[in-house]
């Protein structure tokens, strides 16, 4: 299967349907070794704002780490669980949570693909 060309959006007026990239990058995620595959969908390292567009099959996930800044996460498929050492989430489709401020891991529960948007801290930025 040849891999789809990743497309950065920056700005500007584009749309994209966070649907049909969720559906593409599960396909990519499926066929890569480590199971997951990522998109910035908006922002980057000259940006405060980011968001990515994270697809992951299940039985694999994140592992536990802290967010580089303010951070929300939205399902758009699947079924995942979000852990802190305090609190756990089960999150399915339409679901969206602020994630804490303190280390955190991703449980992928059903293939799931899901929009993270992080405000990095100032120290981040540079």
């Amino acid at each position: 299967m040849a891999a789809a060309k990743a497309r950065v959006y920056r700005g500007g007026m584009d749309t994209v349907s966070l649907t049909e990239l969720a559906a593409q990058h599960l396909e990519i995620a499926r066929a890569a070794e480590s199971k997951r595959s990522a998109i910035t969908v908006y922002g980057g390292r000259e940006r405060h704002l980011r968001q990515t567009l994270l697809a992951i099959i299940a039985g694999h996930g994140l592992d536990e780490h802290r967010s580089p800044g303010e951070a929300t996460l939205q399902v758009i498929t699947g079924r995942i669980v979000l852990r802190s050492a305090t609190r756990s989430w089960e999150l399915e489709p339409g679901s969206y949570v602020e994630i804490p401020d303190e280390v955190h891991a991703v449980d992928v529960i059903e293939d799931a693909a899901f929009l993270l948007s992080v405000v990095k801290r100032e120290s981040h930025t540079r």
